[in-house]
């Protein structure tokens, strides 16, 4: 039996049994590791969980072994861990919610490898303050996501929406669109598919905002699913449960042509300066509202219509 770990993390002890458990065994990664990693990146990580109910992937026994998502926050996680009533269809759901470095150890000491947050907080859920276009391409291979980001980019750039790109850890990048949280989360909903469906327009035989990978036909997904109420995205330097560890990062725009990017360019054991940079610094504080995002994408509808 692998030995239990107290931590002194702030204000709190944390306990984390088993610590020299493997949930990466390929890579000899333990739970010790994992706990670390994450009490690393919360200066970075933690501001962008504050207040937002999350659902835990966890995995008890590794990557190799089963693995279940949590949102109820469960009985004998500890009274300091906030927790946050969110409603749902016929009741409600009581999520975690990770405001400090504490919360984040004793969560990753419980086999949490990903944590994925809400797009809206919850003192308001209905409001996201963030709208994500999962690009999803149809096989390993990294360049249809790296034209397809600079095609959405430039559509954003016409909607003079600001954004931010993201590694997924997984196969794709996402792109994220600050929000002022005055609008209704199916409105947000509303607005991203129609804005997926005009570059999918725009790029018919690179782009598809078909859900059924059947009828993608070897197009890049434009998916934007996860902008529905009480959906979840991996969060920023999050974990993700695939052989390496590899870790969702923030990048710059500038940083898309880069030779060695991939999905899974950073992981657990190799962060490199990804703490020292911060590349959406500034960008929660340019939200805008779909609104006035929509009447825009109106107009370049119909200028599209009247130019063919």
């Amino acid at each position: 039996m692998s030995p239990t770990v107290e931590l002194r993390v702030g204000r709190r002890k944390v306990e984390v049994k088993r610590a020299e458990k493997e949930l990466f065994p390929q890579d000899g990664i333990t739970k010790a590791d994992l706990v670390e990693h994450y009490r690393r990146v919360a200066p970075r990580m933690l501001p962008e969980l504050r207040g937002r109910p999350l659902m835990l992937e966890r995995m008890p026994d590794g990557i190799d072994g089963g693995r279940f998502y949590q949102k109820e926050a469960s009985d004998y996680f500890p009274d300091w861990i906030r927790r946050a009533s969110v409603a749902k269809e016929g009741g409600e759901v009581t999520h975690v919610v990770c405001d400090d470095t504490a919360t984040l150890v004793y969560l990753a000491g419980q086999a949490c490898i990903t944590p994925h947050r809400w797009l809206s907080r919850a003192d308001r859920p209905r409001r996201p303050d963030r709208l994500v276009f999962d690009l999803d391409p149809p096989a390993d291979d990294f360049e249809p996501v790296r034209r397809a980001a600079h095609r959405l980019r430039e559509l954003l750039d016409e909607l003079d929406l600001p954004s931010g790109l993201m590694t997924t850890g997984s196969r794709g990048l996402h792109v994220v669109v600050p929000l002022n949280r005055r609008d209704d989360a199916d409105d947000v909903l509303a607005f991203a598919r129609t804005a997926a469906q005009t570059l999918a327009a725009r790029y018919e035989q690179e782009l598809t905002v078909e859900p059924r990978k059947d009828a993608r036909k070897g197009r890049l997904y434009l998916d934007v699913a996860r902008n529905g109420y009480a959906q979840t995205v991996v969060a920023p330097f999050a974990v993700r449960s695939r052989p390496g560890a590899p870790v969702a990062v923030p990048l710059d725009w500038g940083e898309l042509d880069a030779p060695d990017l991939t999905a899974r360019r950073w992981t657990v054991k190799d962060l490199g300066d990804r703490l020292e940079k911060d590349p959406w610094a500034g960008l929660a504080r340019r939200g805008r509202g779909v609104t006035a995002m929509a009447r825009r994408l109106r107009g370049l509808a119909r200028d599209a219509a009247r130019a063919r």
